[in-house]
């Protein structure tokens, strides 16, 4: 029990004794006392024990320690609370979430340690904190455990985990303001060294910071939150597209046409591309497209929009993060309620397109439009690998080497682009695009203020109709 209750006596000295200068003292109704070789480490203990008292700290009358050394005995180190802390948030965490808690705690451990000796491999290291260490399993009694503890491991993950429950620092350590300015540092940059996105380092931060909020609010193990004493700025950043790399209309068409020419698996990812491209869908929402979506006029109006409303998303997160097992989750739109739906008009175009898909393939028996080649579910390395081959087929060999669509998200870049360039009102973009209008602003600025010239013309046709 922790008391003010303190009585700290003179130093005696046992003469014919190996250690003869013994510090005494009481607390509560216990005694306790330590002895020293030489009267000067005695002295500089009788010390410590009175400066703690004069700071107004408590002992524990069980060991006579003061309530700070008491603390830094029973004080974990900062491995060992990023797993406490990773396995607490996992119940209640969504598969994506676990995942970036894994992945943000695997980037600042390795700078909480005290680096002696060879370090093991970077990757080897992440690999073993993001996957093992920082993912949570069932085990006896169906308590979770973290991975790390309830599988075998193989031998290069447990000689990076031993090598960091070795080294990492404790807690308040960690929590010094030189080696949390080093993690936010490291939270901000890529694996290649690179500044991270300004959307992925805060992301990062907030583990960060959720994590030593932990430890002072629910564990006790710090009194105050470590970024109060820490003057950081991140890096600026900007996350606004970057036009040279997106597709115009004709780029975006010919790659649509590349696909299709990939014979019959590419056949059948024309018209997901085209959702990507047309309704400017992400790939994981137009994963989860069913025929019942679309609302498409008669085959007699060959002219006539459409309208396809996207409500699910099944974004890929690995097998490892969902209660389910399967590779991916299946939730509402991002960023929006589980029930939010969006109203997307289709061009007829992409009217014609799905209508002819659907008459050739079909649809899944839960009635999705898009499957795997082998009739499974559409996952991120075959629509990645046909991207891939039309991206070879419809590039130079010199664009191949560049950012120009690299990916099947440019398609959605690709045609929010068009909206805002032909006009389209940014609230209607921004409600099409399923984006909050701040988020287009912020991610489509260049082209928005682009439109000056023609707001200009707008105003000055204004003026002079008044005049």
């Amino acid at each position: 029990m922790l008391t003010f209750e303190v009585v700290i006596w003179s130093i005696r000295q046992r003469k014919g004794r190996p250690k003869p200068w013994e510090v005494r003292w009481r607390v509560g109704g216990e005694r306790h006392s330590k002895s020293y070789t030489v009267k000067p480490q005695a002295d500089g203990r009788r010390s410590q024990l009175m400066a703690a008292l004069r700071d107004g700290q408590r002992f524990d009358e069980e060991t006579g320690l003061p309530e700070k050394e008491l603390a830094a005995l029973s004080m974990p180190t900062w491995f060992e609370h990023a797993k406490a802390y990773a396995l607490m948030k996992w119940p209640g965490a969504a598969a994506k979430h676990r995942a970036s808690i894994a992945e943000s705690l695997a980037v600042v451990t390795p700078v909480f340690t005290a680096s002696r000796g060879a370090r093991p491999d970077a990757r080897v290291l992440r690999a073993a904190l993001y996957q093992w260490a920082f993912r949570a399993v069932d085990g006896p009694g169906d308590e979770l455990v973290s991975r790390a503890d309830g599988q075998e491991l193989p031998d290069n993950v447990r000689e990076a985990l031993d090598w960091v429950a070795q080294h990492s620092m404790r807690v308040d350590e960690a929590a010094k303001p030189e080696h949390v300015r080093a993690a936010l540092s490291a939270l901000s940059k890529l694996l290649n060294g690179k500044q991270a996105a300004e959307n992925t380092a805060n992301r990062k931060r907030m583990v960060l910071s959720n994590a030593f909020r932990y430890a002072v609010e629910e564990r006790a193990l710090l009194t105050r939150h470590p970024f109060l004493s820490v003057d950081w700025t991140a890096p600026q950043t900007s996350d606004e597209v970057d036009f040279r790399w997106v597709p115009g209309p004709r780029l975006a068409r010919a790659l649509l046409a590349a696909v299709a020419a990939q014979g019959t698996r590419g056949e059948h990812l024309e018209a997901f591309y085209g959702a990507v491209y047309y309704a400017a869908t992400r790939p994981g929402e137009a994963v989860a497209l069913r025929e019942s979506d679309f609302d498409l006029p008669p085959e007699s109006e060959p002219d006539a929009w459409g309208e396809v409303l996207v409500s699910e998303s099944h974004p890929e997160v690995g097998s490892g993060w969902t209660d389910s097992g399967k590779s991916h989750v299946e939730r509402g739109l991002k960023h929006r309620a589980r029930k939010s739906v969006r109203a997307v008009p289709v061009p007829p175009v992409y009217v014609r397109m799905v209508r002819a898909h659907i008459a050739r393939f079909g649809v899944a028996p839960d009635g999705r439009l898009f499957r795997a080649v082998r009739g499974g579910r559409l996952t991120s390395n075959e629509y990645s690998e046909v991207w891939s081959e039309a991206r070879k087929a419809v590039l130079s060999e010199r664009e191949q080497g560049t950012p120009l669509a690299d990916v099947p998200y440019a398609l959605r870049h690709a045609a929010i682009s068009l909206w805002i360039k032909s006009g389209m009102d940014p609230v209607e973009a921004a409600s099409r695009a399923g984006h909050s209008l701040a988020v287009l602003y912020r991610f489509y600025a260049k082209l928005l203020k682009g439109g000056s010239a023609a707001a200009n013309l707008l105003v000055e046709q204004g003026l002079r109709a008044e005049e």
